[in-house]
């Protein structure tokens, strides 16, 4: 009876192990093919830096070169990672390299956030005039 014992424990232990949720992890810069579209010829660094991000890498003996490097292992699985490199000369983009590229598409010049124009609610009183009127007594 003793020996049943021991192995009910064991069982329900291999099963809760077997069950546990594994965490995504993401690790680096994002970059999107979107963010790589954005990029144009002769943009000085701080374009670039304003479309990409701060670069994950910067070499020290290769100053005009940013490194962003992008690494996914989603719940247990296999890590896959992305790098892109931005090659500057005399502090104007002049190349990309990695596993981005720019899409030979044009831009859609259509925007895509939407302004709403809410109608202003009209009230007998503001709230200011709300709380003030439950303070200020009226000598009436």
């Amino acid at each position: 009876m003793s020996k049943h014992l021991i192995f009910i424990p064991a069982i329900a232990s291999f099963i809760s192990i077997s069950c546990v949720y594994q965490v995504d992890v993401e690790q680096g810069n994002i970059v999107t093919p979107e963010m790589v579209d954005l990029l144009e010829p002769n943009m000085n660094k701080r374009q670039v830096r304003y479309v990409l991000g701060t670069p994950l890498v910067v070499d020290v003996f290769h100053q005009d070169r940013w490194d962003y490097i992008y690494s996914l292992q989603p719940g247990g699985e296999a890590r896959e990672q992305k790098r892109i490199s931005v090659v500057f000369e005399n502090d104007r983009l002049v190349g990309l390299q990695g596993d981005f590229r720019p899409s030979n598409e044009p831009p859609d010049d259509t925007p895509k956030d939407t302004t709403v124009n809410v109608p202003r609610l009209e009230r007998d009183k503001t709230l200011w005039e709300m709380i003030t009127g439950l303070f200020i007594f009226d000598e009436e």
